[in-house]
């Protein structure tokens, strides 16, 4: 009995993702570069999708930063990934320790094609990859990729009947090594199909969608520049510039301030200090108040005990009950003193240890409440504010980088970042 499909996938493309879709099906390297929600992915997905039906190869590869980034935007992808394109013909699994999505049907001529899901962010995850041959390689964020997994990848596809990748990316730093050694190479190749997307490619988002996304971004910020405007650019100057320039618009009158409150600990290192700072977190409205901060001179463990209990005090006389301590976990010993005396003083706060997310999450994440109004501050927060002011970007990375000399309080905001990691999804989704 034939595959009758009860639901179509309403794909809708402009005339210039449609003549990139239509080069992918001869070309060997497929890339896709743009601002967000440019419809890049989905791109990518539906020609993979097209050239899985005819190909000769059984194993394909699907990759993102993590494992779980790959199989929410290809697997799933709001309903046009590839889970979706083979239902009722496909299934997920774990083959040899990986990730699976396997599809048979009358799609691929009951020839089963196994795609192999995979996180290629960390300098060890090629390892993951190792063993097996595949035919074509999808990647979203590319530019997120280890560079040792990239090339682990490659070497998997050398015994391809049928090579080809489909990358898509943000735009990154011009001198990062995705460009040179990979993207801008490539095109002096035979097979070579790139495209430039920016928001106004995509029909499908409504003009007050794409505004409320522009929004989100800091017109001087170096997100805003990728982003929005889809250009390849070198972060550099300040991070916030909009807090730098406008200080006082931030500050909150304390009659004001809602939601749980939560203390960031940070230990300093050689030629840097302990910091804390307390912020109020309200899930409901979606924003964060600093509450209070605070440096202490490295000394003796027991002043640094003595000057945390006191900040945790004054916290609470000021702004109300403490949820819970995050600190930093590089100084076991100094968490766990902290811990003993705040049992010994206050048993109902915990002591956690810090997620510690990415940096360039914690700050774009920060970015973005700055930008939309999420986050106040209180006249407390004196050290934080010139944290805030004095953030730069390092100008000898290519990654995007915060300068750490010495110069600048890199401790305050480490601390205060977390104060409400943890809550960034729920405050800001995905950054």
């Amino acid at each position: 009995m034939a595959l009758k499909k009860r639901k179509t996938i309403n794909f809708n493309f402009s005339q210039k993702h449609i003549d990139y879709i239509r080069r992918c099906k001869d070309s060997t390297y497929n890339i896709a570069e743009g601002s967000v929600r440019a419809g890049k992915t989905v791109d990518n997905i539906f020609a993979f999708a097209q050239r899985l039906k005819a190909t000769k190869d059984r194993f394909h590869l699907a990759s993102g930063s993590t494992v779980g980034n790959a199989k929410l935007n290809i697997g799933d992808a709001n309903g046009f990934g590839l889970e979706w394109i083979f239902r009722g013909q496909c299934r997920w699994t774990k083959y040899k320790d990986n990730e699976a999505l396997v599809i048979r049907g009358v799609s691929t001529g009951f020839k089963e094609r196994v795609i192999i899901f995979a996180g290629g962010g960390k300098a060890n995850s090629f390892n993951k990859i190792r063993g097996n041959s595949y035919g074509m390689w999808i990647a979203t964020e590319i530019n997120l990729h280890h560079e040792s997994f990239i090339q682990e990848a490659f070497n998997r596809l050398i015994a391809a009947y049928d090579m080809a990748i489909f990358w898509d990316l943000n735009p990154s730093n011009p001198k990062h090594f995705i460009y040179e050694n990979y993207i801008d190479k490539y095109a002096e190749l035979e097979g070579y199909n790139y495209e430039h997307f920016t928001l106004n490619d995509n029909i499908n988002i409504p003009e007050k969608r794409k505004q409320l996304i522009i929004n989100q971004h800091d017109k001087n910020s170096v997100w805003y520049k990728r982003d929005i405007l889809g250009l390849r650019v070198v972060a550099e100057g300040l991070i916030y510039e909009s807090f730098a320039n406008e200080q006082e618009s931030f500050l909150i009158d304390e009659r004001d301030i809602t939601g749980s409150i939560y203390v960031g600990l940070d230990f300093g290192g050689n030629k840097s200090q302990h910091a804390f700072v307390a912020t109020a977190v309200d899930l409901k409205k979606r924003t964060i108040t600093a509450l209070m901060s605070k440096r202490h001179i490295p000394g003796t463990p027991n002043a640094l005990y003595e000057d945390f209990i006191n900040f945790i005090r004054a916290v609470e006389i000021k702004y109300g009950k403490i949820v819970c301590v995050y600190a930093d976990s590089a100084e076991t010993v100094l968490k766990n003193g902290v811990e003993v005396e705040i049992k010994r003083q206050y048993r109902g706060i915990p002591v956690k240890i810090a997620q510690k997310k990415e940096i360039i999450d914690r700050i774009r994440a920060l970015n973005v409440m700055i930008t939309t109004g999420q986050f106040k501050m209180t006249r407390d927060c004196k050290t934080l504010e010139d944290a805030l002011c004095e953030a730069v970007w390092d100008e000898n990375k290519v990654e995007d980088t915060r300068l750490d000399d010495g110069t600048s309080d890199i401790d305050t905001l480490d601390a205060f970042e977390y104060s409400f990691e943890r809550f960034i999804k729920a405050l800001v989704g995905v950054v």
